[in-house]
């Protein structure tokens, strides 16, 4: 039952980076607008929509999952403190909060991989194939 919940919070970590890149890329330029609003050079928005989609999908597959939820967990942790670092703002320490609360999952992550539910797990140990000498299998 563990590996279904292991599953289960990879797919809730991977929906949030997901469908924020996904609405990144439906409305392009306002995502432009809003990173250079907030002082993030416009021509990093394409790496950071690969790397949400990307990243996202690869932690939903578990796929390089340590490797992946440790880039995830530090962007997420670098947006908080970037984008919500002001404390005395009640609205932005709860973003903030958020970020943290995220990164904090990835970093589970990183400690406990992906689970037997996984890309990284079948790479593992993959199928293995009949012996050359099987008489029965053809």
């Amino acid at each position: 039952m563990s590996q279904l919940y292991l599953l289960l919070g990879r797919a809730g970590l991977a929906f949030l980076f997901i469908l924020s890149g996904v609405g990144r890329l439906a409305h392009y330029a306002a995502a432009q607008q809003s990173l250079e609003a907030l002082g993030v050079p416009a021509a990093l928005l394409p790496g950071l929509i690969v790397l949400e989609v990307g990243g996202g999908m690869a932690v939903l597959a578990g796929a390089f999952t340590r490797w992946v939820a440790a880039v995830l967990g530090a962007l997420s942790l670098a947006a908080g403190v970037w984008f919500y670092g002001d404390f005395n703002d009640q609205n932005q320490f709860i973003q903030l909060s958020k970020h943290v609360a995220m990164a904090g999952g990835y970093l589970m992550l990183v400690a406990t991989g992906a689970g037997a539910i996984s890309v990284d797990a079948w790479r593992r140990s993959p199928p293995s194939l009949p012996p050359d000498d099987c008489v029965v299998c053809g």
